[in-house]
């Protein structure tokens, strides 16, 4: 298959690379980094994309920025973050991506645990990624002829370090086991899942 992959040099989007790169195409695309480069905030920039690679038989999205902080002190400027990144750019993607899939292929984005689980400094969070859950079913519906899904991981060990302390007392998984979650979106038949790696 021919897998372009957004966020390829991320931690998650290195173990996808790992993962999928066994068994398929994988087009590396990242916002400064990979074989090509795509701003997912800006629907032209996601079209270039694709004019340049073409027809592709999955679409994964490892990528999406969010604001974390306290919601006594959270603008509307600062919540717009993770909608115009994580969110928009997600959607755009699979709007503008459909037009590009070949038949019986699909799309993947991700979410994450917060969705379920909130945390104190994550309504951002918590939102964009409920936001994401609901697209997947939603357009799940309407795709004829090709699957989308979503994956959502919880916390990573490879990044406790960083996000350790808005995760006490959860479960962190590694970035590999979280990849397995995409090769079942991308190689399997399900759609409209949320796949958990919790």
């Amino acid at each position: 298959m021919k897998i372009v992959l957004i966020g390829a040099s991320g931690t998650v989007g290195s173990a996808i690379v790992q993962e999928l790169g066994q068994r398929h195409d994988i087009i590396a695309v990242g916002r400064n980094s990979g074989q090509h480069q795509v701003d997912i905030t800006r629907s032209d920039s996601i079209r270039a994309l694709f004019e340049r690679i073409g027809k592709v038989d999955a679409i994964v999205s490892a990528a999406g920025g969010l604001h974390f902080g306290p919601l006594s002190e959270m603008t509307a400027e600062q919540f717009k973050i993770g909608l115009h990144d994580k969110l928009l750019g997600q959607v755009d993607l699979a709007l503008i991506g459909q037009h590009y899939l070949n038949e019986g292929g699909s799309i993947t984005l991700t979410s994450g645990i917060v969705s379920a689980e909130p945390i104190r400094y994550g309504a951002n969070a918590s939102a964009v990624n409920s936001a994401i859950d609901g697209f997947v079913h939603g357009a799940a519906v309407e795709l004829q002829g090709r699957r989308i899904n979503a994956v959502s991981p919880s916390v990573l060990r490879e990044s406790w370090g960083s996000y350790g302390p808005y995760f006490l007392g959860f479960e962190a998984v590694p970035a590999q086991r979280v990849a397995l979650a995409y090769s079942r979106s991308v190689e399997g038949a399900q759609t409209g899942r949320v796949f958990q790696v919790w």
